[in-house]
């Protein structure tokens, strides 16, 4: 997790090998909050709504993942040069958010 100079919070989503996944659309007041929002995505992940677009600035494509309720919840950590690389990145966050959903997976370390 991310924290912002005002004390917001961020999640992100990281690889074994250092490469940022995904990143919470939207910060939260505190880290409790982030966390428990992160927790929602987990559990929720196969009701969830996931698009792809092109991006406005510059070229390529980018995912998002919106909750239950429309808003964003997550985003592409980057942007895809091609629309078949992005739907395979897509498919293996959501594959993972179902995997830590299930309890398959954990993210958080004895410290969180």
């Amino acid at each position: 997790m991310d924290i912002d100079a005002d004390g917001s919070s961020w999640w992100r989503l990281t690889a074994s090998n250092g490469r940022v996944i995904a990143v919470a659309a939207r910060s939260y007041g505190d880290h409790g909050a982030c966390r428990a929002a992160f927790e929602r995505l987990c559990a929720d992940a196969e009701g969830l709504q996931g698009e792809l677009h092109h991006v406005q600035e510059g070229t390529g494509w980018a995912w998002r993942l919106r909750d239950s309720g429309g808003g964003l919840a997550a985003v592409s950590a980057r942007t895809y040069e091609r629309h078949s690389t992005c739907r395979t990145a897509y498919d293996r966050f959501w594959a993972l958010l179902v995997e830590l959903g299930a309890g398959r997976l954990t993210v958080w370390d004895g410290d969180d």
